[in-house]
């Protein structure tokens, strides 16, 4: 399904219609939707279970400026708003982690509970070129350049062995997002901070990491635990996709999360 949100075409999936609590899934930077399949189909028999492509990303058109996580907050709260969403419980999976942390400060009113998956509260002042650099290194070469990077970087060497057809769907997923879509949302993950403003989420929270995470080390998700009072953080047996690599153990822990609040 899509919506014009902002000004942008918004592509979406909406299980369970019929009632329960709002449950809405964010995903990675080259990613969709489609991760968060697994978790889509555990938890549609209780909630509302909403998922959507960012801003160049899957079936959602590219933003003709630059833009910043402030204003994939803003997008998710315009969507939310758009499906008849009072709030919602959130997950944000990397990039999606940061705009679910955003989105709980600048819309703390339709916040449920908050869950951040692999991000980081900031990203390091000599961390930022980094991400820059990639941005320039997709426009000059495309995605689909950086796809075995990026799957080293996200999967464990056993789990990609063992699981080589998932490794191919999401690499799949990483080669078609559109060059634009990737640098314009890698330049806006450089200029991220919320440091200032997380003691300020007063929701219940639990911050997941994996223990293999290279690109996000458990120490920088680790902050967002240790300033949002009373939040929860979990350490798993993963790298970056903790919800596709341990998605048991991941669902597990995400519906006692809930379970306990709901």
């Amino acid at each position: 399904m899509q919506l014009t949100i902002n000004h942008i075409d918004t592509n979406y999936v909406l299980d369970n219609e019929g009632g329960g609590p709002w449950l809405t899934f964010i995903h990675q930077l080259a990613g969709d939707h489609s991760v968060w399949d697994q978790m889509a189909g555990f938890f549609r028999n209780d909630f509302q279970v909403l998922r959507y492509d960012l801003r160049g990303h899957g079936g959602t058109t590219a933003s003709p400026d630059d833009f910043s996580i402030d204003d994939l907050a803003d997008d998710l709260a315009e969507l939310l708003a758009r499906v008849g969403a009072p709030s919602t419980h959130v997950v944000g999976l990397s990039i999606g982690g940061m705009v679910a942390q955003k989105f709980a400060v600048n819309h703390a009113d339709k916040v449920d509970t908050l869950t951040v998956v692999g991000a980081p509260a900031f990203i390091p002042e000599d961390a930022r070129p980094t991400f820059r650099q990639r941005a320039k290194f997709v426009r000059e070469r495309g995605t689909a350049s950086i796809v075995d990077a990026t799957l080293e970087r996200w999967l464990t060497p056993g789990f990609r062995k063992a699981h080589p057809e998932v490794v191919e769907q999401i690499g799949e997923t990483i080669a078609r997002t559109p060059v634009e879509g990737f640098a314009r949302a890698a330049d806006a993950v450089s200029r991220f901070d919320v440091r200032d403003k997380l003691a300020s989420i007063v929701r219940p929270t639990l911050v997941v990491t994996g223990e293999h995470d290279s690109g996000t080390p458990p120490a920088q998700t680790k902050v967002i635990a240790d300033t949002v009072q009373g939040a929860q953080f979990q350490l798993l047996d993963a790298a970056h996709l903790t919800p596709v690599e341990q998605s048991q153990r991941f669902g597990a822990l995400l519906d006692g999360f809930l379970r306990n609040l709901v």
